[in-house]
């Protein structure tokens, strides 16, 4: 699979100076970790679950979660993992490309008995994503992966889900952060990402921040993301990928402040549509919280809805003037440091202080491609949502 895959060869050559790289299930990790993208989320009790995940791999899905936990309710459980099992031996008996696919658990014991009665369609799993992480909770999590890849002869990957009010509260925030690193430092290899539990985060204090309102606007929240991403997300080689929040979506309501989607880029043709569209269903916040995200230090994104993956992957594309920077500063000429002005000469840039920012560009640069110079995100943007 690859980003942007779902489109023709043709439109792709005319959108990518350097197109996506193809990776699959085997690819190495950190491959993956960078490639997640737009993490789309389905509950698991879906009857027609395996026909969902074939109509989004054809609309550039690259990952799933299959939900077991928090969007399905208690008494549903049990019935959620039958379909599972059935869901997974339809999609195996097709043969069909699909994402990469994860199971959202609740409990340890559910990935060794999962991944026995997925039997042969296990193949199809890449891993599991582990709600409420947290140093107590997290190591009989990873201790029964380990089981469950014994069981199965495959490699799994656990995607942390880090929201519980230990991480919170600002008493016990950073022994809790302390007991979480450990914790994924020792299991480091089977780490795929960790991923940031907003919505429970704004739960504990009664919030639910509103579409004009990024997660960044909620000061309890932004602190929260800060911390995370200062113990876990180095760029000093010990740092893990760290995926931002859900976008929570909402239709349309009285708006309280201008829309934050500068016109400006969409001034050509059919663009003015798009744009509109875009407002008229709260994404114009989506937008300013995906450049946020990387802002902080996150990459990739939760999602809840089908129409918040293109956003998200165009978004993620690199632009000509970030590959140029780049490439700039991690030719092997600049290894004693040094400031030289950019190709794009609108910018200065320093080569010890800019060179893990380069790794990390370059690296988003293989997985999502990097844009021709005269490609914007409008272009990316209606050519994701191509079918």
């Amino acid at each position: 699979m690859r980003h942007f895959g779902h489109i023709a060869p043709a439109a792709r050559e005319g959108l990518f100076f350097q197109e996506p790289c193809e990776f699959g299930a085997d690819s190495p990790a950190g491959m993956l970790s960078a490639a997640l993208g737009a993490t789309l989320y389905s509950p698991a009790t879906r009857p027609r679950l395996a026909d969902d995940v074939i109509k989004q791999a054809g609309r550039g899905v690259v990952s799933m979660v299959l939900c077991l936990e928090d969007s399905i309710d208690d008494s549903e459980v049990v019935g959620a993992e039958e379909n599972l099992v059935r869901q997974f031996a339809d999609l195996d008996a097709r043969g069909s490309e699909v994402p990469l696919l994860f199971i959202r658990v609740r409990e340890p014991g559910q990935m060794v008995d999962l991944v026995s009665r997925l039997g042969p369609s296990v193949r199809l799993l890449s891993g599991f994503v582990l709600p409420k992480f947290t140093e107590e909770r997290g190591v009989p999590f990873m201790e029964a992966l380990a089981n469950a890849e014994k069981t199965c002869g495959q490699r799994l990957f656990a995607m942390p889900v880090l929201e519980s009010p230990e991480l919170l509260h600002l008493e016990t925030r950073r022994e809790a952060l302390r007991g979480i690193s450990r914790t994924v430092n020792k299991y480091r290899e089977r780490i795929l990402a960790l991923r940031l539990g907003v919505t429970d985060f704004c739960s504990a204090y009664g919030l639910r921040r509103a579409p004009d309102m990024t997660a960044y606007d909620v000061q309890i929240v932004s602190a929260v993301i800060a911390d995370v991403v200062n113990v876990l997300g180095r760029a000093d080689g010990t740092g893990f990928t760290i995926t931002g929040p859900v976008w929570e979506y909402f239709r349309l309501q009285e708006r309280m402040f201008k829309p934050q989607l500068r016109r400006s880029p969409f001034l050509e043709g059919r663009a003015e549509e798009l744009r509109t569209a875009l407002i008229e269903h709260d994404l114009d916040g989506l937008l300013r919280e995906i450049e946020l995200d990387r802002a902080n230090g996150l990459l990739g994104k939760t999602c809840i809805h089908p129409s918040h993956v293109a956003p998200v992957h165009a978004l993620s594309v690199v632009s000509h003037e970030e590959f140029s920077d780049a490439q700039d500063i991690l030719r092997p000429e600049r290894g004693g440091g040094g400031v030289m002005r950019s190709a794009y000469t609108n910018k200065m840039n320093e080569v010890k202080p800019h060179r893990a920012w380069a790794e990390r560009t370059l690296q988003r640069a293989e997985v999502f491609g990097v844009a021709r110079e005269d490609v914007g995100f409008v272009e990316l943007l209606a050519a994701g949502l191509a079918e």
